[in-house]
């Protein structure tokens, strides 16, 4: 958990109020704003000011890294999910019978990129049986064609986890020659990953690992079974864009940096290295194991409350997210803001998000309150 001292020192905006959204957005600890100040220092220093904003960079790398047990040259930034998304689909060679496999507990970033030109790729979808992601539709899915795999570890809907394990497995033995690509932007800096050995990971900054927006994880393991290189224009991200040649051809750097096309968006640098820091001094597995135990708790409140969750509570499936669907998510949200209760609603769903800086309290004054809307 992140201690009370530095819930004090940290985040002190949630003293009068039960924070649950953290899976729209992250709260960042108070020390980004000096990360921030630091950050106007540098610029105002003009030209001179690069060398430092280059060496945040640097470090933000090291520090990701070291959080998703990487070296930094597998690390590297552009300014959200759905920027990484549409540059990997620059990686891919669908040719003419290539197929895309996605689900559809997938945020529309992860999804829309192969949707928005059908006639390169076909799209199959696993869809989802009563909140839980059957292997076996998966298999039904998978083939020679498959030339990629695009999942989210945890489900921005429904809180809904994947077995990592059993899916890559899967992966790999039916469809080899697929890019297996996993957002886990509702799951880094909240979850313990299992997932590394995929062969491209995102995450957004601005929700669990406690930046800004701004900004994405971008990584390409060393080891991947698949390596991808985004092929973009830019000059961050090549090789030879200063050279003599540089209008007669094209050369991308390998990998995670050739996702960082342009200058990086040093704002969101500074900001994210103070959060993922604050996680790594903590440690996700502690954060992890007090959240999931008021997780827990929320999973077994509901339906004594008559809410049926819209992602069973699997060992090893839980996550920091709960929803469940109702008829008046509007009335039930207004009701759960005037008790200082900040949850997600939209399209008949309540999202309930539990992060590292809540506590047993609020977990308290959110059943309370659906009790007392219950009547």
């Amino acid at each position: 958990m992140l201690t009370d001292d530095i819930l004090k020192e940290e985040f002190p905006e949630l003293n009068e109020r039960a924070y649950l959204n953290t899976a729209a957005e992250g709260i960042p600890p108070r020390s980004f704003r000096n990360a921030l100040l630091r950050y106007t220092d540098d610029k105002t220093n003009g030209m001179e000011g690069r060398e430092a904003l280059f060496a945040e960079f640097g470090a933000c790398q090291e520090s990701a890294g070291s959080l998703f047990g990487m070296s930094p040259q597998e690390v590297s930034f552009c300014s959200s999910t759905s920027e990484a998304y549409n540059l990997l689909s620059s990686a891919i060679d669908f040719g003419e019978d290539g197929e895309a496999v996605i689900s559809d507990l997938d945020f529309p970033s992860g999804a829309t990129p192969w949707l928005i030109s059908p006639g390169e790729s076909k799209v199959r979808l696993w869809k989802n049986n009563r909140g839980v992601l059957e292997l076996d539709d998966l298999a039904s899915l998978l083939n020679e064609k498959t030339r990629l795999v695009q999942l989210s570890l945890v489900s921005f809907l429904t809180g809904y986890r994947l077995p990592w394990a059993e899916v890559q497995s899967l992966v790999r033995e039916r469809a080899p020659e697929a890019v297996l690509a996993v957002d886990t932007t509702q799951a880094a800096g909240r979850v313990v990953l299992d997932c590394l050995n995929a062969d491209c990971i995102f995450a957004s900054s601005y929700k669990w690992l406690l930046g800004t927006h701004g900004s994405c994880v971008v990584i390409t393991p060393d080891k991947a079974v698949n390596p991808v290189t985004a092929r973009a224009g830019g000059w961050y991200n090549l090789a030879n864009a200063f050279d003599a040649d540089r209008f007669e051809r094209v050369e991308p750097f390998a990998g995670a940096a050739s996702f960082a096309t342009g200058m990086p968006a040093f704002p969101a640098i500074y900001a994210l290295r103070t959060g993922i820091d604050l996680i790594r001094e903590t440690g996700v597995a502690a954060i992890a194991e007090h959240a999931d135990r008021l997780v827990a708790r929320v999973h077994e409140g509901l339906p004594e409350l008559g809410f049926q969750t819209m992602s069973p509570a699997q060992p090893g499936n839980s996550s920091g997210i709960v929803s469940f669907q109702t008829e008046n998510d509007a009335e039930l949200n207004a009701f759960l803001l005037e008790r200082k209760i900040h949850v997600m609603h939209q399209a008949g769903r309540i999202r309930i998000a539990i992060h590292g800086y809540n506590r047993d309290h609020d977990i308290k004054s959110l059943l309370g309150a659906l009790r007392d809307f219950r009547g």
